[in-house]
């Protein structure tokens, strides 16, 4: 397993992990595979979208804010409640193929690391089989 560092800015932010991934894949030198992303932390998530255009992740943010509102009254007394929430939106996991030793996305595709509760150091932890 291989473990990713990302450093985010913000208490919500959306990172291009995509390299970073690659990276790791490249690192094992599998030709074909699978390659498993995931994320063990409960105010964040991953996932797959667009990241050819930066807008698509300003999109997102602002659609999340919305969405799930920072303070509206929630239970959980430690002020992040719409933390834990946008992280179960988004998930924990992905899975993505290897195939002749790149990750396999359709055209823009890429991997975002999802903040919630930021800005944090946070890890990613990478399995390839």
């Amino acid at each position: 397993m291989e473990k990713i560092s990302v450093k985010t800015n913000s208490r919500i932010d959306l990172i291009d992990i995509t390299e970073k991934v690659q990276a790791a894949v490249s690192k094992r030198k599998v030709k074909d595979g699978v390659c498993f992303v995931f994320c063990p932390h409960t105010t964040a998530g991953l996932t797959i979208n667009e990241n050819a255009d930066p807008s698509v992740r300003r999109d997102i943010i602002n659609a999340l804010t919305n969405l799930v509102p920072a303070n509206a009254g929630y239970a959980h007394s430690e002020g992040n409640a719409d933390s834990h929430i946008k992280s179960s939106l988004f998930g924990s996991s992905l899975t993505i193929f290897v195939e002749d030793g790149q990750l396999a996305f359709g055209t823009w595709q890429g991997i975002y690391f999802c903040e919630s509760d930021g800005p944090r150091s946070r890890e990613i932890w990478v399995k390839i089989i």
